[in-house]
């Protein structure tokens, strides 16, 4: 008989809808491999930061049967300072040995709660000074999409819950449901890439010229051995000028930003395609096939065939 993980997500005072419900959605669309239940810490109705309140089918009590437990995020003015009792109670009755995930601003609680001391950790961009300030003995890593550190699993900011939740159905069950799972929801299985790429930088001054536009360029040659001389050529900059203003529009040098898109379009071929490897090497602009497999393994783990395998059985 098929074990059900049990799934229970709690919810805090103001918290974010969007993220309160990625569990239910995710786990819900895995075959029914989860059950995904839905707590507070009295059993009362908790206020959102939008503009109405949820009401919930359990209380704290719930939290003793789960399998993993999600911590939903709440809006920034309601992080709680420290850990308020009722907080701390309710976390309390979680099992020694249940996995702990929280999704953005509930990285605070697990901190506050001591769960994260030691540990290596995320959380969303916006708030990581404010945390370092408050838990310098959380290993933070403000620069990717989810962490897990044994037990405990902590994302960045809002839709970075759907990544954890993804990984931890590609953990527990394998890529093929995870990449089901993925497509049912209409999202990525897999995002490239940390939180550099959403991070909000400055915006450049008037009459500055973007990259925008030799980025265009250069997705349309690919297949062409672009070097940075060729790009700063068309943006009418010179290389020391063309770098840097790339690197902050972007968040990544304009080598790894290559490296970047011509995986993402191996990636379609290999889905999309019969093509060999060495011929979806030479049309994304890799030298060899040995070339696309270091790179595509280094972005996601895994080989050109092993990826093909995976999605073409499933598309």
């Amino acid at each position: 008989m098929q074990h059900v993980e049990r799934v229970v997500v709690l919810a805090l005072d103001g918290v974010y809808p969007f993220e309160l419900g990625i569990p239910s959605r995710i786990f819900g669309a895995a075959d029914g491999h989860y059950e995904v239940l839905t707590c507070t810490v009295d059993g009362r109705p908790v206020r959102t930061n939008a503009d109405f309140s949820v009401a919930v089918e359990h209380g704290p009590e719930i939290l003793e049967t789960a399998d993993t437990v999600v911590v939903a995020s709440m809006a920034t003015p309601r992080i709680p300072e420290g850990l308020p009792a009722e907080i701390a109670a309710a976390l309390a009755r979680i099992r020694p040995d249940a996995r702990i995930v929280s999704i953005c601003t509930a990285a605070f609680v697990l901190a506050a709660a001591g769960l994260l001391d030691g540990r290596r950790a995320t959380t969303h961009w916006q708030v990581v000074d404010r945390f370092r300030a408050l838990y310098p003995q959380v290993d933070l890593d403000p620069d990717v999409l989810f962490v897990q550190d044994g037990r405990i699993l902590t994302s960045a900011g809002a839709a970075s819950g759907v990544d954890i939740c993804l990984h931890i159905v590609r953990t527990d069950h394998g890529s093929e449901l995870a990449n089901a799972v993925a497509r049912s929801c209409v999202v990525p299985p897999f995002r490239d890439g940390g939180q550099a790429q959403y991070i909000q930088q400055p915006v450049p001054d008037c009459g500055v010229t973007s990259t925008a536009a030799t980025r265009d360029w250069a997705l349309t040659r690919l297949d062409e051995p672009l070097a940075l001389t060729d790009l700063a050529r068309h943006a009418g900059m010179s290389l020391r000028t063309f770098a840097r203003r790339f690197n902050d529009e972007v968040g990544l040098s304009p080598g790894r930003w290559l490296i970047q898109q011509r995986v993402a379009r191996a990636r379609d071929l290999l889905e999309a395609s019969d093509l060999s490897v060495d011929q979806i090497a030479g049309r994304v602009g890799f030298a060899t096939g040995a070339s696309l497999r270091q790179h595509l393994h280094a972005a996601i783990g895994v080989s050109p065939q092993a990826y093909r395998r995976t999605f073409q059985e499933t598309r």
